[in-house]
């Protein structure tokens, strides 16, 4: 049983449209999503609009029971890739035909947001009828306002960020400018209760967002260039919705959430402001780069008691990806956490560009000797992850070589047995790839997973391979950054010459801030 404060109800008879916002994936997950949240409350302040949630594996909204086929719109919120599946089976459940061409003007109109519709919106290509290309406040306005008069789809082309697969039509990614515009909740949905399935990740605290996109730029990472440049939101302007929250919901731990949270500007002066209001600090993960020993303490002193970190490898292959962090200063960081009594978790990552079985030595060294660092072992948790090359990063055009990862990934698991070490499946990975970097041939065997299983024979013969001048599936879509430049980054993977954050050094010209 659980329980939500909140909720938006409305009177269907009075209103011009119902939305459906649906997340493929569990409630815990999409209650965790900031993303999700805001537009859920940022479209029900509309008087025209009921925007209601529908939660896989559920067809029907939790606001009213409606199925999924009456609502005027349908929209899904995409942030991992392997939720594609979760999408064709929610239309399938729902009776809705699952491809835009067997539909007609009676069903409803199917739309798809979120950063895997941004980066690579054609794997489902052949199922969504629009696409939000960027931050959707931005778009979800203009969109619904042109939504009650259209007549064909080409009348959404005159808004920045939409793009329509049966046209086909360049796009420019539409973000917000200025984070003092964008929308900020104070009366989120607080989820109650004693089921652990769902419980959300931030279900006791306030999610407070600091700043959206990093310009740190993590060659594999593709939020260091999907939604260039960094924006910040005013300190002032924080602990102003932090406290209207608290006021709403009586939560009093704050959880901060941005892309590169230990980077904002202010973060020392953030967290001071917050404690003299009594408020519990908390973030998802922290950059090594940029974390100090008094933010250390500062979050320790707010009740914080674990915090996540990522090294990503050794002192070398962290050059090639763009991460030149000295190991001197990671495992100072790493002591003043242990020194502060704090459970650490820290990410790795395997499979990186030129990455040889000596490497992989030297990695199990290395985690070896951190894990080493803390008397009691096992308050350090590792998780290794194969990398997964991403759209619009300057691994775009390098493979996966699945059978290399596996290899070393059970080189590992045998090396590292008696830590608390988690590595991810190589075959899940392989398949978050292909519908990663591929195209609108995906269909195919996204469709027939529905109803049968798909095997590792029949999941390669879709890995994609491009050259560095080969047209790629999601050229149509510019989210700001370059493809010269993207290419200038990729052939630094083999010079291991670093391209410095761009917040402290000159401009790279990289496209974005144009």
């Amino acid at each position: 049983m659980i329980f939500e404060d909140n909720i938006f109800k409305k009177d269907y008879k009075k209103i011009d449209i119902r939305f459906a916002l649906a997340y493929p994936n569990i409630y815990k997950t999409a209650m965790s999503s900031l993303g999700y949240n805001i537009l859920y409350n940022f479209i029900n302040e509309r008087e025209d609009t009921w925007c209601e949630r529908i939660i896989y594996p559920n067809t029907n909204s939790i606001e009213s029971n409606t199925p999924l086929k009456n609502f005027d719109i349908i929209s899904f919120t995409i942030q991992f890739e392997e939720d594609y599946f979760n999408v064709l089976n929610m239309l399938k459940q729902a009776g809705i035909p699952l491809k835009r061409s067997q539909r007609t003007e009676n069903d409803p109109l199917i739309i798809a947001g979120g950063p895997c519709s941004t980066a690579n919106p054609m794997p489902l290509s052949d199922y969504i009828d629009v696409f939000i290309i960027g931050e959707g406040e931005v778009i979800i306005n203009k969109f619904l306002d042109k939504f009650k008069n259209y007549e064909k789809l080409s009348d959404f082309l005159d808004i920045d960020g939409i793009y329509i697969p049966q046209l086909d039509n360049n796009t420019k990614i539409a973000i917000v400018d200025n984070m003092d515009d964008a929308y900020h909740i104070s009366q989120p949905i607080i989820t109650k209760t004693d089921n652990e399935e769902y419980k959300t990740v931030f279900s006791d605290s306030i999610m407070l967002n600091v700043s959206r996109g990093c310009t740190r730029g993590c060659r594999f990472c593709m939020s260091s260039y999907l939604y260039r440049p960094v924006r910040e939101t005013n300190i002032d302007k924080l602990v102003n919705i932090a406290i209207k929250t608290r006021e709403n919901t009586g939560l009093n731990k704050i959880t901060l959430i941005g892309a590169a949270v230990s980077d904002y500007s202010q973060m020392t002066a953030l967290i001071e402001r917050l404690k003299k209001e009594n408020f519990q600090i908390s973030t998802p993960s922290l950059r090594i780069e940029s974390i100090t020993k008094e933010n250390l303490k500062s979050l320790k002193e707010s009740g914080l008691k674990s915090i996540t970190l990522a090294p990503e490898s050794t002192e070398t292959l962290r050059k090639r990806i763009n991460k030149d962090i000295p190991d001197e200063k990671i495992f100072s960081v790493i002591k003043d956490a242990i020194d502060l009594d704090f459970n650490i978790k820290l990410y790795f990552l395997i499979g990186l560009p030129y990455e040889t079985m000596d490497d992989i030595k030297n990695l199990c060294e290395y985690i070896e000797k951190i894990i080493k660092m803390h008397k009691n072992t096992y308050r350090v948790k590792i998780s290794i992850n194969p990398v997964v090359p991403k759209p619009h990063t300057p691994l775009q055009w390098m493979s996966y070589n699945f059978k290399d990862v596996k290899h070393k990934s059970k080189y590992i698991a045998k090396k590292l047995r008696k830590y608390n070490v988690k590595i991810e499946s190589p075959k899940k990975a392989l398949i978050q790839y292909i519908l990663s970097c591929g195209n609108s041939e995906l269909s195919t065997i996204i469709e027939k997973s529905l109803t049968q299983n798909i095997t590792l024979h029949e999941w390669m013969e879709y890995v994609p391979a491009y050259g560095i001048d080969d047209e790629l599936p999601w050229d149509k879509i510019d989210v700001g950054v370059k493809k010269e430049f993207l290419k200038i980054e990729h052939k630094r993977l083999t010079t291991l010459k670093q391209t410095p954050w761009c917040e402290t050094s000159s401009c790279y010209n990289c496209g974005a801030c144009e």
